[in-house]
């Protein structure tokens, strides 16, 4: 009985699996295309591009910390199933969207059951691991976003290459997304621990109960990264086409860097499963500064693709490192405030990355957006080594 609780690979981890890879399939579907779309169907500028996607992105980082408390607060599969269902719901939304006012309605609305399943979906994933593959356990958890990465973006590329159809990849993603719900609807969801609400009202709450302030280091850490990802995955079509001459090659590119995403989590599987969360944190913002530079430096194939599989080989080591990090300096009714705190964190950055990328581009150059990152990507670096690592050392006795 004892080796089939510890059982890493169980019923229940499939299908969070299973409702983290839909999630992920239908946004990145549409995630390299949609300023395609926006420019080829409304004739948008550049800057209004970014502004009309950065809606997404703020009202998920508005969500989020509200996420994580009622995800502590009530019965975790009851909020997982509300929030993905108004998320297959928004997709919907694009097809009946004829102006650009309404599409940015949506897609600003669309943010906020995204931003807060992926907090539920996390949080179930911990709930659901054996406490002894608890860490090896949320490692392997982004491999099935990874393979999403990997295959979406290829697929919405061929098909608006060989169908030009965005109505098409709209129902895709609906489609998907349903499947999503469905999935998650069998799941056999344990009693977690909780977090009860204050008997005299809403005032005796404390803001650790929206952000785990111990992880606040953390939390500036990967806005940062955040940041320089933001830039790079909603501009990397336009900046190809426009500034490199390559036209198929998104597609590829995100192919690249899932493997690589997908090679690093495996890879740091054993050192995650033996506590080492540092080690594989500063391996990987190191390996992803030298492929943001590479992408900027080297505006050839080479650089091109090869900066692809560096920062998904970044991404994937620093990813888990720090989500783990984050959950390990939280007590065990907060789990949910850890993930929406680090996830939040992204938001805000992928947020500001899309709508300063968007105001650097239209005024200056994608060039200059790009350069932009990097040195970003450096600041977050150094934030890394002289901050987060210390004080993480110091609030857990990491001796690493």
């Amino acid at each position: 009985m004892e080796k089939k609780l510890e059982r890493l690979w169980n019923r229940n981890y499939w299908k969070v699996m299973t409702a983290n890879f839909t999630m992920s399939f239908a946004f990145y579907l549409l995630t390299p295309l949609l300023p395609l779309y926006l420019s080829e169907t409304f004739g948008s500028t550049k800057d209004m591009i970014g502004l009309v996607l950065s809606g997404y992105t703020l009202t998920a980082l508005l969500v989020r910390p509200f996420s994580g408390f009622i995800v502590d607060s009530f019965p975790r599969k009851r909020v997982l199933m509300v929030c993905l269902l108004l998320y297959f719901v928004c997709f919907g939304g694009y097809l009946l969207a004829g102006s650009l006012l309404l599409f940015a309605i949506v897609r600003t609305l669309h943010g906020g059951p995204f931003g807060a399943s992926t907090v539920a979906n996390s949080t179930m994933a911990i709930d659901v691991l054996p406490s002894s593959r608890r860490t090896e356990g949320i490692g392997y958890y982004g491999i099935s976003n990874n393979i999403a990465t990997a295959i979406a973006p290829t697929i919405g590329v061929f098909v608006y290459r060989y169908v030009h159809s965005f109505d098409l990849l709209f129902w895709l993603a609906f489609i998907v997304a349903g499947a999503g719900f469905a999935v998650v609807s069998t799941i056999d969801a344990p009693k977690p621990a909780t977090t009860p609400l204050p008997r005299r009202g809403w005032g005796r709450l404390s803001w650790d109960r929206f952000f785990l302030l111990r992880g606040w280091s953390i939390g500036v850490n990967i806005a940062f990264f955040g940041l320089c990802y933001g830039v790079l995955s909603n501009y990397l079509a336009i900046y190809g086409k426009e500034v490199m001459g390559i036209t198929g090659g998104t597609g590829a590119y995100f192919m690249l860097l899932a493997i690589g995403l997908i090679l690093s989590r495996l890879q740091g599987a054993r050192q995650l499963r033996e506590g080492r969360l540092v080690h594989n944190a500063s391996e990987g913002v190191l390996i992803s500064t030298v492929g943001y530079l590479l992408f900027i430096a080297c505006p050839n194939a080479v650089g091109y693709y090869g900066s692809a599989l560096l920062i998904g080989l970044g991404n994937g080591h620093f990813w888990p490192a720090f989500q783990n990090m984050i959950i390990r300096v939280a007590s065990n009714n907060q789990r949910g405030t850890a993930n929406s705190t680090i996830l939040t964190s992204w938001d805000l950055g992928m947020g500001l990355g899309i709508l300063l990328g968007g105001v650097v581009a239209e005024h200056f150059s994608y060039g200059a957006a790009f350069w932009s990152i990097v040195a970003v990507h450096v600041v977050g670096v150094a934030w890394f080594f002289g901050k987060t690592r210390p004080s993480y050392d110091r609030m857990t006795g990491s001796q690493e």
